[in-house]
């Protein structure tokens, strides 16, 4: 369940009351893991992995009634304002505009002299996020390749504007503080409920970041000046006859590696102050990842590079860790990961191709996996079959009924719904570690649920939202009945 998603009044999903009812929804429903999306702030295309800072979170969780709570908003100064007609959708068009405005109200009213804003000021990752966004505004929200005499940075030159600017970095600031406030209490009304959370990391950062405009030549493969000398995507393959061209900067794994991968390291402890648990996402990427030289225009001129692989997590071993292991993956990918003990991930809607030793059949896995229906890159399952005809459908119907037989159960495949809950009653009986699903796929929701499609950029994207009604008791007592009968509670 993306934050995002989660229903509000407000134009899109936040840390308020939605979110502790949905809490009390997955207690009643006996789940005791939510998994959420990254919480980084967005720009372009509205997607998580595409952030201007690898540690903030979005300024459009922060809820607006618990502001008004605080005595900072007054209830007509957002109620009233229109964001957006369709509780479905997020519009991030809306949200940017009237967004800001409202928080720098809240702001205007807010004590700056209280004991614990003074102690997060003198925190460096928010400072640098505000700094960087307060420069974007000056720079009317332009990449700061195009900030003139700021496009590099220049210690002396910040500590300039910031003592010129403090009013509207301490804005910034302000966002983080009311965000990580906010998400704390919700994350401890969820552990004291039973419910852990699980993150969602990022490997790669936006090339319009925090990290490449001050730390570019110490974490990035860069020119002298700062500039990427190579981009992140994947090689051609029977879906793309030129790759994927993602832009991402490349690590400097080298310079990384002279002192201990410290940025990764405290990356990843900083994580673990948000989440009781952390999704590394395209964790193949630490063993071998595809360098795609600086201007190209697609992918095809890339080539493979050793990574770091699990010498980065020496001794972050009992971290709770999940490595999306998903792509291609090699020996070698499979020998890392067992090095760091971490579980992978299996997606039940890779299982029904007629393969009997695909991995991703329950009948195949060992216990140390996190097994899902499906991940935001996927098709809904209502989606997915619903789609399916002729031999395909066969087959994969077939193979469902098959792996059903060996969990102990007889499939249901008259109707889509009923695909969707035999489907999902596999995978809690699967003997993987952990099982998720995207709620869309309990409530049987079509195409309209999709939370993104890769390589698009599109309003459909990572827009979709739940209403009150989604998160109904009786739904809640179905799960809570699978939870019980395939002992997961």
């Amino acid at each position: 369940m993306p934050v995002s998603s989660l229903p509000s009044p407000y134009g899109i999903g936040t840390f308020g009351k939605a979110a502790y009812r949905f809490v009390d929804f997955l207690r009643a429903s006996g789940c005791n893991l939510w998994q959420v999306l990254p919480l980084l702030p967005t720009s372009y295309g509205d997607s998580p992995y595409q952030s201007c800072s690898a540690g903030a979170i979005n300024p459009y969780f922060i809820d607006l009634d618990m502001l008004c709570e605080e005595g900072l908003l007054q209830p007509g100064e957002y109620q009233t304002l229109d964001w957006g007609k369709d509780a479905r959708r997020a519009d991030y068009g809306l949200l940017y505009r009237l967004r800001a405005e409202i928080l720098r109200l809240a702001f205007s009213r807010f004590d700056r002299g209280g004991e614990a804003w003074l102690s997060f000021l003198q925190l460096e990752s928010p400072r640098d996020y505000a700094v960087f966004m307060a420069l974007k505004t000056r720079y009317s929200g332009a990449p700061y390749t195009e900030w003139g005499e700021f496009a590099r940075y220049d210690g002396a030159r910040v500590q300039a504007f910031e003592k010129e600017y403090r009013d509207e970095i301490e804005f910034w600031q302000f966002t983080q503080f009311e965000a990580l406030r906010q998400w704390q209490a919700l994350k401890t009304y969820a552990n004291a409920r039973g419910v852990e959370i699980v993150g969602d990391m990022p490997i790669y950062l936006a090339r319009d970041s925090v990290e490449m405009w001050k730390y570019g030549k110490q974490l990035f493969l860069t020119d002298a000046e700062g500039r990427a000398t190579a981009q992140a995507g994947v090689p051609p393959d029977a879906f793309s006859a030129t790759g994927q061209l993602w832009g991402n900067p490349v690590y400097d794994w080298a310079k990384m590696q002279a002192d201990g991968y410290a940025w990764w390291r405290r990356r990843i402890e900083e994580a673990f102050g948000l989440y009781d648990c952390v999704r590394i996402d395209h964790f193949i990427g630490f063993v071998r990842y595809y360098c795609i030289p600086e201007g190209e225009a697609d992918a095809r001129r890339g080539e493979w590079r050793q990574g770091p692989g699990a010498a980065l997590f020496c001794g972050l071993e009992k971290k709770k860790i999940v490595a999306e292991d998903l792509g291609l993956v090699t020996d070698e990918v499979r020998e890392a990961i067992a090095q760091t003990g971490y579980p992978g991930m299996k997606i039940l809607q890779h299982a029904f191709g007629g393969d009997a030793d695909c991995e991703h059949k329950p009948s195949n896995y060992t216990e140390n996996f996190f097994a899902y229906t499906g991940t935001h890159d996927n098709e809904t399952l209502f989606q997915r079959f619903g789609r399916m005809k002729g031999s395909a459908r066969r087959v994969a119907l077939r193979d469902l009924k098959r792996e059903c037989r060996k969990a102990g159960f007889r499939a249901k495949t008259r109707t889509g719904k009923r695909v969707c809950e035999s489907i999902l009653r596999l995978l809690y009986f699967s003997r993987a570690k952990a099982v998720l699903f995207p709620l869309q796929d309990a409530l049987q929701i079509g195409r309209e649920g999709r939370i993104n499609s890769p390589a698009t950029v599109s309003p459909e994207n990572w827009s979709f939202r739940f209403i009150e009604e989604d998160f109904s008791a009786e739904l809640a007592k179905k799960l809570r009945v699978l939870s019980i009968e395939s002992k997961r509670i």
